[in-house]
């Protein structure tokens, strides 16, 4: 029997403070949907997805959710009051006899079930919303930054978890390598339009670089087309007036439409600036240890970093990363042996906690504001690296409105406050520059630009980071907590390290994104790669085009479901696209687990 979609959004408009956040929002979620819901900070990801879980009611539009379909959504700041430990609130609303699911997922997320809820950390309180959402396993997942707080090990278990369900969800991450192995479908809103492609996040960067291209193509031929019509108005209409008052009313319209297109916000103007060049030996850290109570963080360890060098820690949550970062930099004492900085240090530190934020406190105060250098927070101007600048102009720069720089800090999001924190070290010159999980929250074009940034910048780097992609195109040398007091140091960045460790598997082979053209003379039969037949061999050749049509084909059966009228006026033909979608969702999975299976072979 043809399964119905999961939800529906029809006509959905919605205003926050006088600016539409969407328009006629028309949504499909569809089941067995593994979807990655992207877009700038501040463009209403969380929003859409509070929308769809029904916890924000719209201005105007209707969801619609199906009888007997259970939603789950992963909250973001979980209210666990009434309840006594983690596991009471992860189990609230599973079935008697059933607490079982909460202790399996919990031992995947590294939490504690019987921790008290009132010394539990916002880390510890978000994986027990988590587990909560995959104890209950609803039919559609909303899952609003899921990997936030978790480490490595736990996002390796999630993906897994999520790999295999049969479920549909929607994800939110800034975790790139995440979504790369989760999605098969990307929702994008830009400007108040939410865009949808049939592919993973994977093709998403390049779909964005098309559309924009597009968008400034078509720009550019208006602007044109105006300024023509502007000047045979002005030259020619005096001879003409009666019969060309159509031609001026359309050159009216078409002003009109180029003052309504809403004007794509650019990227942040970040910039570091090194400071004057520290000493060639930056760090000697010298047979270090700690222990807090009866727990060995670290044991003799020794590190020379020199300056321009890249170093990442990696590790479990509680593994002691933070603690050695701190006594590298000299914010903690080892119990034993010595650490040593350099001469004519100038330190930034970007801090996960942000406690240099004050949430109660104004952005411009914020940026202003600085007992250390006697700054009152009353001026209207701050030094950015030697020059003074407008506050409200260098807040435009981190993508601030005039109207954001005197709210308080607790009205921002969380990759709004990580832009805050940027702002404030970027301020300043530097040439030690200490990231404690800068990636949180961030934007792809945000992290894009800040990974260009540490490329170009003359100064050393320590970072702390669960975000395998940014370890990867970041780090030079690698640190990791291994546990029982040992940290061990590798070359390169995360990828580098599991493959000294002998925790990679054979090379991953990448699909291609299409078929290889046929050429008009038949070619010789290709020698079967090693460990291929040649009707294996054969088929590997065959199986992109295949993907590539099913592929098209879900595409066009999902926007032929997406009327939200169809179900009502055409029953039969809803039912039969319905079926024909699950037959070739199910197709392209089976094949493409071929196609893995088949291009592993062919590797060896």
């Amino acid at each position: 029997m043809a399964r119905i979609p999961l939800l529906q959004l029809t006509d959905i408009s919605l205003t926050f403070g006088g600016d539409p956040v969407f328009d006629g929002l028309d949504l499909v979620v569809q089941p067995g949907d593994r979807v990655a819901l992207v877009g700038r900070n501040g463009s209403g990801k969380s929003t859409l997805m509070k929308v769809m879980a029904g916890l924000v009611e719209p201005d105007r539009g209707e969801r619609i959710l199906p009888p007997g379909i259970t939603t789950g959504y992963m909250q973001q700041h979980p209210d666990l009051s009434g309840f006594a430990t983690l596991g009471d609130f992860a189990a609230s609303d599973l079935e008697p006899g059933s607490e079982y699911l909460v202790e399996r997922v919990a031992e995947g997320l590294k939490f504690e079930p019987d921790t008290d809820v009132s010394t539990a950390s916002g880390g510890e309180r978000r994986r027990a919303a988590l587990a909560k959402l995959l104890a209950e396993a609803p039919e559609l997942m909303l899952l609003d930054e899921p990997t936030n707080h978790l480490d490595i090990e736990a996002i390796t278990w999630l993906e897994r978890e999520l790999s295999s369900t049969r479920a549909g969800f929607v994800l939110i991450s800034h975790d790139r390598a995440f979504l790369r192995a989760l999605t098969r479908a990307t929702l994008w809103i830009d400007r108040g339009q939410v865009r949808r492609q049939e592919k993973g996040f994977e093709a998403f960067e390049a779909w964005r670089d098309k559309t924009w291209d597009e968008e400034d193509q078509q720009r550019h031929k208006l602007d044109r087309k105006i300024k023509a019509e502007a000047r045979w108005a002005v030259e020619g209409i005096s001879a003409r007036r009666t019969r060309n008052q159509g031609r001026l009313r359309a050159l009216h319209a078409m002003k009109a439409d180029r003052a309504a297109q809403i004007k794509r916000q650019g990227s942040a103007e970040m910039a570091l600036e090194s400071g004057p060049k520290s000493g060639r030996r930056v760090i000697e850290a010298k047979g270090i240890s700690k222990t807090y109570g009866e727990k060995l963080i670290l044991k003799s360890f020794d590190l020379r970093i020199m300056r321009g060098d890249r170093v990442a820690l990696v590790g479990p949550n509680g593994a002691g990363k933070t603690t050695l970062l701190k006594m590298l930099i000299g914010q903690e004492a080892p119990d034993a042996g010595t650490v040593t900085l350099g001469t004519g240090i100038e330190m930034a530190v970007f801090d996960q906690n942000r406690a240099t934020l004050d949430d109660d406190a104004s952005l411009w105060e914020n940026l202003t504001h600085d007992p250390t250098m006697g700054i009152s927070g009353r001026s209207d101007q701050i030094m950015v690296r030697g020059n003074p600048k407008h506050v409200v102009g260098y807040l435009k720069e981190f993508l601030f409105d005039e109207a954001q720089a005197r709210a308080p800090v607790r009205s921002l999001s969380g990759g709004e406050k990580a832009r805050l924190i940027l702002a404030k070290i970027m301020a300043r010159s530097s040439n030690l520059l200490v990231l404690d999980e800068p990636t949180n929250d961030l934007d792809v074009e945000t992290l894009d630009l800040l990974q260009e940034l540490l490329g170009d910048y003359d100064g050393t780097v320590i970072l702390v980071s669960h975000d395998r992609d940014f370890l990867d195109r970041v780090a030079a040398t690698t640190i990791a907590m291994e546990g029982d007091g040992r940290a061990t140091v590798y070359a390169g960045g995360w990828t580098d390290y599991r493959a000294q460790r002998g925790e990679t598997a054979a090379a991953k082979v990448s699909k291609p994104a299409k078929a290889p053209k046929k050429e008009a003379k038949p070619a010789a039969p290709t020698p079967p790669k090693a460990g291929l037949s040649y009707v294996e061999q054969h088929r590997l050749e065959a199986l992109p085009a295949e993907l590539e049509r099913l592929e098209a084909e879900i595409a066009r059966l999902e926007q032929f479901l997406a009327d939200p009228e169809l179900f009502t006026k055409e029953p039969v033909k809803f039912q039969k696209a319905s079926e024909g979608l699950v037959e070739r969702q199910q197709k392209l999975a089976a094949s493409e687990e071929e196609w893995l299976e088949l291009a592993e072979k062919a590797e060896g």
